[in-house]
């Protein structure tokens, strides 16, 4: 099941249980999808792939975190707590991340495959990085770690 069937399955799921909160997150997931999707018609893409999804999601959930940081500064608990309830949803739909010592393992094999010796060459260890682990990886958090690795 792709993550286009598992959101809409989620959603009537959610909508037959009354859950108000989880609807109104599950809708504002289909329609950021959406909007991808017309985004991407000029380019011949009539429905985006997975992977552009979960970089939607991971991009979602970033913002949903700035913004509960912001709203915790200015006394906002209640809207807090409902962004953090989006931020739930929404990691509901992503992939399980590398945990800390596979995401180093993971950095120092791309190194040694790439034959990686300076700052110069990140780019190829964060493509190789991506090519191999794709989805299953951060890549706002590997890239710290290659660059120490590289400095």
């Amino acid at each position: 099941m792709n993550l286009r069937e598992q959101f809409t399955a989620e959603l009537k799921t959610a909508m037959l249980a009354h859950e108000a909160a989880r609807v109104s997150a599950l809708r504002m997931v289909t329609s950021k999808l959406k909007d991808m999707d017309i985004a991407a018609r000029p380019k011949g893409v009539e429905k985006v792939p997975d992977e552009e999804i979960v970089s939607m999601l991971r991009g979602m959930v970033k913002s949903r975190r700035e913004s509960v940081e912001l709203y915790q500064k200015g006394n906002r608990p209640e809207l807090a707590a409902k962004e953090e309830a989006e931020i739930a949803v929404i990691e509901g739909f992503l992939p399980r991340q590398m945990d800390q010592a596979a995401t180093e393992a993971a950095v120092a094999e791309a190194v040694a495959e790439t034959g990686a010796a300076s700052i110069k060459d990140m780019g190829r260890v964060m493509a190789a990085l991506k090519a191999r682990h794709g989805v299953s990886l951060d890549m706002a958090r590997v890239g710290p770690l290659v660059r120490a690795k590289l400095g």
